[in-house]
């Protein structure tokens, strides 16, 4: 590939991962307590769904989110010759 074929190849995964990101975060930032009521009807080892997903849930999804990101990312930039030594 050449150098700018590679470059928008690069761009065009990245961008790719970063809205399937903020997606998933916007999900478990707003969407999952906007029903927080509603699953509250479910229950997690003992506790309302929605009450674990705001108190506990969305934060252990956001730290996997970060390293599952980071792992893709460098992922791209190995595939295209753009990841660091």
């Amino acid at each position: 590939m050449s150098g700018t074929s590679q470059r928008v190849t690069h761009w065009n995964r990245t961008k790719r991962l970063m809205i399937v990101t903020l997606v998933i975060w916007f999900v478990f930032s707003f969407v999952v307590h906007w029903f927080a009521n509603a699953l509250n009807s479910i229950s997690f080892l003992g506790f309302p769904l929605g009450f674990y997903m705001a108190a506990q849930g969305s934060e252990i999804i956001f730290v996997v989110l970060i390293f599952w990101f980071a792992r893709m990312q460098h992922k791209i930039d190995q595939d295209t010759g753009f990841a660091e030594e």
